[in-house]
């Protein structure tokens, strides 16, 4: 498996399975196909609630002599209901024991926002119009710091940043002890942020690209769960040029996506619960795209139109004074989460 060096000084896969909305048994069956598969690289985050189930794996592999904890790359996430200075150990001591681990290899900031939350339930409060409860108080240089901490404790290898624009991150990089050493934001053909990219890479931050392959099932997931909707929803998966690549090079049209973004030294988190779909998407080191391939898909590039995750789905969400994409709000005078 290709791996990228992390300012940290340890090294991240390339290609990880990603578990955001997936049950219990499925993510064990992921987990359990992906690992058979060579992967090394899991991404899961507290919000997710896959955590136990990514755990009960690790330790049945690991207690079985299939691998060792040493040789797995596991990342979870600060919640947005924890994201304050006194709650960043607390909430990373609750994902390792639900990971039955005593250090994850990467910490991640997930959002630069914060929410009140019920202390039993650890969701978010809303208000009596269904406005999400901001907690506008929170301090994410102090944050910063806590996770720094985590690291000097042994609790994290590395730590990093989660949907943050390039703002916050170069607050956070003027302060810190301890870079930032991943990026993790939305990535794909049609919202591939090369600005944010380059800058990253001047910094000496590795991006992770979540949702590569544009998340077919989002949608339906912001409708069924917060009455939300996007117009228009992209199918990057079926767009005429990814389907002539893929019959060009004989790959699935979800290999040329994959490709597309690691041949630029970018991590991919691709989730899938499909077996072969999880092997298909690891499958992508035996070809290279050439230079006017590469030049096609970056012409796919929509900027903040294709933006999925806004996050506008947690209503009321934009007033708070760290929501990252306020850019997202109004494009030539149209609101985005209109289009």
């Amino acid at each position: 498996m290709k791996t990228l060096k992390l300012n940290s000084g340890h090294d991240i896969p390339i290609v990880g399975l990603g578990t955001w909305r997936a049950q219990p048994e499925e993510t064990e069956k992921a987990v359990h196909t992906a690992l058979e598969a060579g992967y090394k690289h899991i991404d899961t985050a507290f919000n997710y609630n896959t955590e136990e189930s990514i755990g009960e794996v690790v330790k049945k592999w690991t207690k079985e002599g299939k691998t060792k904890r040493e040789d797995l790359f596991i990342t979870t996430k600060l919640p947005h209901v924890g994201n304050r200075p006194k709650d960043v150990g607390r909430y990373l001591q609750m994902s390792l024991e639900r990971l039955q681990m005593n250090y994850v290899d990467l910490y991640l900031v997930h959002m630069p926002f914060s929410f009140l939350g019920n202390p039993e339930t650890h969701a978010p409060l809303t208000n009596e119009d269904g406005t999400f409860r901001l907690d506008v108080d929170n301090d994410v240089i102090g944050t910063w710091a806590e996770m720094e901490k985590q690291v000097e404790q042994g609790k994290a290898k590395s730590i990093g940043l989660s949907n943050f624009n390039l703002e916050q991150i170069e607050k956070i990089c003027l302060s810190c002890k301890i870079k930032p050493s991943v990026l993790q934001v939305e990535h794909h053909a049609y919202l591939q942020q090369p600005d944010l990219v380059e800058r990253c890479k001047k910094l000496g931050i590795v991006v992770t690209a979540y949702s590569p392959l544009g998340s077919p099932g989002a949608n339906q997931h912001f409708s069924s769960k917060y009455n939300y909707e996007l117009e228009d929803f992209p199918d990057i998966l079926g767009h005429p040029t990814v389907g002539n690549l893929s019959e060009k090079y004989g790959k699935t049209p979800g290999q040329i996506l994959l490709r597309h973004i690691t041949q630029k030294g970018i991590v991919v988190i691709p989730k899938s619960l499909n077996p072969k779909r999880i092997k298909d998407n690891i499958d992508i080191f035996d070809f290279e795209l050439i230079d006017d391939d590469i030049r096609m898909m970056n012409d796919l590039d929509r900027g903040e139109k294709g933006r999925i995750f806004d996050f506008l789905f947690f209503k009321g969400v934009e007033k708070h004074p760290e929501y990252p994409f306020k850019q997202r709000l109004t494009v030539d005078g149209e609101k985005i989460s209109q289009l």
